[in-house]
């Protein structure tokens, strides 16, 4: 069903079953797969494809050029995955040559009004970003993260798995999977322990997990503290979740508790 008053490009590719409500505007390029629903007011435009399932709530914006200064027209694009929800005045930017040329958003993420996600961004599965979050470019989002409302991250940002920031947090350093984060500059708050449990991880591997936790951030020297870990928690996948993501290359330090 397409409300007439809506203005669809004749070269945009429309699946089965898709609802598009009043004032709607869809550029040349845009791919809407099936069962995605627009309720009204919803501009999607560039080479952006949104993926079955998905619902956009009115005053969304999604696939208008970067804010970037460098961005001088060049292609590029925007994937939104499966069942995701996307609600009022929601803004999505593709990506550009300094990023890969490409946003990508995964299934089952749940957008809130007024959030923001800049250019180069790469959001996991089933994330929950909440009101008024803005992400700055080249942002990594991995799998069911929960950013409270009001939060803000910085550009370059990654933040690991099962990771929950608290509301009105300035994250301005990488968070570590399956931390906690919170501060008007982020610092860390221990790990969701929580947010484990609901993901039916053993009891075991959670006790190993906090106190490996402990002995990383013992000191200000984190690579000195995973080396004299090394090997004592082979077992134990979540451990080595959390140091491959230390070790990994980054823009950003890591975020780390509060001093004593």
């Amino acid at each position: 069903m397409i409300h007439k008053s809506s203005v669809i490009d004749s070269k945009a590719k429309i699946g089965k079953d898709v609802k598009i409500g009043a004032y709607c505007i869809i550029g040349p390029n845009v791919k809407i797969d099936d069962n995605v629903e627009l309720i009204s007011h919803v501009h999607i435009e560039g080479n952006t494809k949104v993926g079955k399932g998905t619902k956009i709530y009115p005053f969304a914006s999604i696939g208008t050029a970067p804010q970037d200064l460098k961005f001088k027209g060049e292609n590029n694009s925007l994937e939104v995955g499966e069942n995701n929800i996307i609600r009022e005045y929601v803004t999505i930017n593709p990506g550009t040559a300094g990023g890969g040329s490409k946003t990508v958003i995964g299934n089952n993420c749940l957008l809130m009004i007024s959030s923001h996600v800049a250019h180069d961004c790469k959001i996991g599965n089933n994330v929950v970003i909440a009101n008024n979050v803005p992400l700055g470019g080249h942002v990594t989002i991995e799998d069911s993260v929960i950013i409270g409302g009001n939060s803000a991250v910085q550009q370059f940002t990654r933040i690991g798995r099962l990771a929950m920031i608290g509301g009105m947090t300035g994250v301005l350093k990488d968070v570590i999977p399956f931390g906690l984060s919170f501060g008007n500059r982020n610092y860390l708050q221990g790990i969701n322990l929580i947010g484990l449990r609901r993901k039916k991880y053993e009891n075991k591997k959670i006790i190993e997990l906090d106190e490996a936790y402990k002995k990383i951030f013992s000191s200000s020297n984190l690579h000195e503290n995973l080396s004299k870990i090394n090997g004592e928690y082979k077992g134990n996948e979540l451990v080595q979740e959390v140091t491959k993501f230390i070790e990994k290359d980054k823009k950003r330090p890591i975020c780390s508790p509060l001093s004593k």
